[in-house]
């Protein structure tokens, strides 16, 4: 078996080459699954932190609102005391008048 040098060595050239591919292929493959469980992780981080944010900003309007009702409560309660008041007022000024028509004052 007489087997030239240089077909020994073509031969083993050529089984690297093929070694490299499928290596390179296994890797290719083995990068894309990580990649997309990487992704996969990165889009359900985005999303948890989306939605905390977002149930932090519907609890602060629901505090706004709360907050708006207490005060327009507050608002009311006054107006009714400022009405009653101005006829308190009235009242008085009407008794004022009456002293003031006797000549008593």
């Amino acid at each position: 078996m007489n087997v030239s040098i240089g077909l020994l060595i073509t031969i083993i050239g050529l089984l690297c080459t093929a070694t490299g591919v499928v290596l390179g292929l296994l890797t290719l493959n083995r990068n894309k699954k990580n990649d997309f469980k990487s992704s996969v992780k990165n889009d359900a981080t985005e999303s948890a932190i989306i939605k905390t944010k977002l149930d932090n900003i519907g609890q602060s309007v629901d505090s706004i609102r709360i907050d708006f009702k207490a005060s327009d409560q507050r608002w009311t309660a006054l107006s009714e005391r400022a009405i009653r008041n101005e006829e308190s007022v009235k009242q008085a000024h009407k008794r004022i008048d009456k002293i003031e028509n006797k000549g008593e004052f």
